[in-house]
């Protein structure tokens, strides 16, 4: 079980979600939709250079060209990126192309059982899927869950790793967990205060969910 927070955007944030044992820190760059969690590319390049040995630095994009993508990349230098939108196949090999140590991520967006059709054709491109909800203005942090059976379809078609997104907080976690048997978790605001910072006691409570899932699931 893997465990992503996203939308860090300061050092003490960061310092929060290393301290609670995190697998991966997200830094949202080059955002099309509404967002409070944009970071400039100097802010992110300097949390991912504070990052320690073995934790996954994913730079999250709402852009849809890889020259942009890659411009970005370079100059944040993330071990994984995180696509959203609509991107071409074309778009995504010239990813790999660019940035052939750069490990890929594709959201999909789980609005009905389209999302399974989705999944099945963006499988082989990407190293990953991440399923989220999404919002007539957002397509992530969005705090809203969305229908987990038909992620739990996705999962057990997928020979690649799910991460589950979308409304997660530690009271609903572990139905969650229970419901998708997902390879990964990832959340946003699920795990703020009121000020959009992230709260240390919710983080601490996440992680010590994950972790007692993958505990009772080595038996």
């Amino acid at each position: 079980m893997r465990v992503k927070i996203c939308g860090v955007r300061c050092f003490a944030d960061l310092q929060v979600v290393l301290s609670a044992g995190v697998d991966g820190v997200g830094f949202i760059l080059g955002a099309r939709h509404r967002t409070e969690d944009e970071v400039s590319p100097q802010r992110a390049a300097e949390l991912v250079a504070a990052l320690p040995p073995f934790v996954s630095s994913v730079m999250v994009t709402h852009l849809q060209e890889a020259a942009p993508i890659v411009a970005l990349a370079l100059r944040v230098r993330p071990t994984t990126l995180q696509l959203h939108n609509a991107i071409p196949a074309g778009e995504i090999q010239d990813l790999r192309t660019a940035l052939p140590g750069t490990k890929l991520i594709q959201a999909i967006h789980v609005v009905n059982e389209n999302a399974i059709a989705e999944a099945a054709a963006l499988e082989p491109l990407v190293d990953a899927l991440l399923l989220d909800s999404r919002t007539a203005d957002r397509i992530g942090g969005t705090g809203q869950t969305h229908d987990w059976s038909i992620s739990r379809r996705i999962v057990e078609a997928c020979g690649k790793p799910v991460i589950l997104a979308g409304g997660l907080t530690p009271a609903n976690l572990a139905s969650a967990l229970a419901a998708v048997r997902p390879a990964g978790v990832d959340v946003n605001s699920g795990v703020e205060n009121a000020a959009g910072e992230k709260d240390p006691d919710r983080v601490r409570a996440f992680l010590r969910l994950c972790r007692a899932h993958q505990l009772s699931a080595l038996g």
